[in-house]
């Protein structure tokens, strides 16, 4: 082999062919390793050379053929190392074309990304838009996966359990309770307190762990709007708890009639997007089609609701027999579908005729006071002290506005008491008040005269005070 040290060094063979010496050099590179099962000797230099020698006649045939073969062998062994460059050079075209695939695949993934994230934008658009306008009033569940459920916490809850001190349990039972000076932990224990205090935990064989899911459940699943909030939520069912006690109703009623009254007023307005039913009606949302313009927003908290109950560990009615659920659940749902306000003349007319000769042992008689009941907690903003009730006025017409504005951009009709531009706080409530609270609360009045002083006098000074600012309102617009 030649000397050099380089395995890519050029190559020299040296012969001896009878006598004469042949130099065979190899510019291609090529490693030693490709001859040198044929070729090994180290010392292959001018002074000691592999040779080909010339023999006999009788062994010329047999030895000129391995003679032949060998070179053969060593001629392909050559050929092998002069195309390693090609090969090399194929290689290396090779690896580029991978990687150049390689680069175009993993564009095109970026780009099979973002069309799934363009054609997930175009279904919520379409499913928000409910087949006709742009009604982009998502709600958190989208119905048209039958199989989805709520995933609320699965873990133990983690809010602390308040100590309520005396002073506290007092005034949740009183419709003065001031609801804004509790954060969402605090009002989370006050609801089970309320559930511990009625006797519900006992009375449905309630797993505590499991009404404390069940409530954080709810809390999760009501929005951050300015009024249909948690807060809201919890200022219903407070008041409800409070008429529950302010007009003796254990002692008229029963305690599962009690559990349907509190859990219909904790579950009243689940997951409510902020946007009226007259908007979902006029912009043909999922809701509205879904549930065919027929209360769609009650009927959608009424269905997160249940969906809620169904998860086991948030199922505070388990324990109950099937029979006996089944009408908790039919009631429930028949109270959270009369708070809509569309309905309101309907069910205040039901109860008129009812209420003169009213029977607490009539099934038809009582259905209709918890439907009134609920609605009274509802909309019972303006019994509270000023303090408590005002800011609700301003956290409703904020939602109001953004409705407003939205059904203005989208050319959708406008209802006056909605509109920024016609409404004034005072106009907002002297009307609401006088047809539509004092009415209601002055007829429950006939049957519990014991919420005149609490509940029907403060609504009638609400009244005089905003027909005060009305009249400071029209002055000031005169000058």
């Amino acid at each position: 082999m030649g000397s050099s040290s380089s395995s890519y060094a050029p190559k020299t063979i040296y012969l001896d062919v009878d006598g004469k010496v042949q130099k065979v050099v190899f510019s291609r590179h090529c490693s030693p390793c490709d001859i040198k099962e044929l070729l090994c000797s180290s010392s292959n230099i001018p002074s000691s050379l592999y040779k080909v020698i010339s023999l006999s006649t009788g062994q010329l045939g047999e030895k000129e053929d391995m003679f032949q073969n060998v070179l053969s062998q060593v001629a392909e062994q050559f050929s092998r190392a002069f195309r390693i460059n090609e090969l090399k050079t194929e290689v290396t075209n090779r690896l580029a074309m991978l990687e150049k695939r390689v680069e175009l695949e993993g564009l095109k993934v970026v780009e099979i990304e973002k069309c799934k994230n363009d054609l997930k934008k175009l279904r919520d658009e379409m499913t928000s838009r409910g087949g006709g306008r742009v009604g982009n009033c998502p709600c958190k569940y989208n119905f048209s996966d039958d199989g989805k459920k709520l995933n609320p916490r699965r873990d133990v809850p983690s809010y602390p359990k308040y100590t309520l001190s005396q002073e506290t349990i007092e005034a949740l039972k009183k419709p003065t309770f001031d609801v804004w000076h509790w954060e969402h932990n605090e009002m989370l224990s006050c609801l089970e307190y309320m559930y511990h205090d009625l006797g519900l935990v006992k009375e449905f064989n309630m797993n505590p762990i499991t009404l404390k899911r069940w409530l954080l459940g709810i809390q999760e699943n009501y929005r951050s709007n300015p009024f249909h909030n948690f807060r809201h939520c919890f200022c219903v069912s407070q008041m409800m708890y409070g008429m529950i006690n302010l007009c003796n109703l254990p002692e008229k009623m029963t305690l599962t009639d009690m559990g349907i009254l509190m859990t219909a007023a904790v579950c009243h307005d689940l997951d409510h997007p902020g946007y009226n039913n007259t908007y979902q009606i006029n912009a043909r949302t999922e809701l509205a089609v879904r549930y065919n313009d027929i209360s769609p927003l009650e009927n959608h908290h009424c269905a997160v609701a249940f969906q809620i109950l169904s998860l086991p560990e948030c199922n505070i009615f388990a324990n109950v027999e099937l029979e006996a659920y089944k009408q908790i659940r039919q009631a429930i749902i028949t109270l959270i579908l009369a708070t809509d306000m569309a309905r309101h003349g309907e069910i205040l007319d039901s109860f008129k005729h009812k209420v003169d000769s009213f029977d607490f042992t009539n099934e038809e008689h009582v259905t209709c006071l918890k439907m009134v009941l609920i609605k009274c907690c509802d909309i019972s903003n303006e019994v509270r002290p000023t303090e408590v009730a005002e800011p609700w006025v301003d956290c409703l017409l904020e939602e109001y506005f953004m409705q407003s504005d939205r059904e203005k951009t989208e050319g959708l009709p406008v209802a006056p008491f909605m509109d920024r531009d016609k409404v004034t706080k005072p106009t907002a409530q002297i009307g609401f008040i006088k047809f539509v609270l004092i009415p209601m609360f002055e007829t429950v009045l006939k049957l519990f005269p014991q919420i005149e002083e609490i509940m029907v006098q403060p609504l009638r000074d609400s009244r005089d005070h905003y027909e005060e600012l009305k009249q400071i309102d029209d002055a000031m617009t005169e000058v």
